[in-house]
Formats: structure tokens, sequence, C-alpha cells
């Protein structure tokens, strides 16, 4: 149930993409504690201009079901920020998160709700 979605205006190829989506997804469900089997993580490229400049640029929305602390969100944080900066070149700087946590009545799966 873990959802991050990242936008971003850094063209990756596919080999690329997949893997910083594959360290996205290990690294979510290791800080929130969840089973990577229940983690998505999205990708899109819309365009962004951040600073009142154009330049590479990223917006990463983190949700889940319970997990998300202080603690984890900083942790979290770093480690995206770190893969963000490792795979595609996007200074920390240029990079804004959100957590938010949510209901488990207010997400579904498989038909149904978590709550």
């Amino acid at each position: 149930m873990p959802l991050l979605k990242l936008e971003t205006t850094v063209v990756l190829s596919d080999e690329k993409q997949k893997a910083l989506l594959a360290s996205l997804s290990k690294a979510v469900a290791a800080a929130i504690g969840k089973p990577e089997q229940y983690v998505m993580v999205t990708a899109s490229q819309p365009a962004i201009v951040m600073s009142g400049k154009a330049d590479d640029a990223a917006f990463v929305d983190i949700r889940s079901i319970g997990g998300l602390t202080d603690s984890v969100n900083r942790k979290l944080a770093q480690q995206v920020s770190t893969l963000l900066a490792e795979a595609a070149g996007i200074s920390p700087d240029r990079i804004y998160l959100n957590f938010t946590d949510v209901d488990a009545g207010s997400w579904g799966w498989n038909g149904t709700t978590f709550g």
C-alpha cells in the first residue's frame, strides 16, 4: 500500500529508470517496514519550474497507511534525494518531497479497501 510517485524533468533510459524505481521501491519498503510486494512506484515527466527556473527538478509524493513518522520521513527524504542525485543528477535542493499518512478506509485494492 505504500506509494511513491516521482515526477521529474530528467529523461532516463528505460534501463536507468527501471533501476531507479526498483531502488526507490526497496528504500520505501525498508524505511516504512512494509513488505515490498505492496509497494508501488510510478514515474512521470512533467514540466517543472522551481525557484523560477526550469532546470532539472523532481517532486516526490509518498503515501502510506501508517508507517510515516517524522523520523521515517527524514530518513526517506535523505535516501530518496541521494538516489535521485546518483541516478538522475538532480541536486537535493531541487527536490520537493511530500509525505501523506492515509486512512485505511481511504485506500482501495483488490476490489475493496484496507479499512
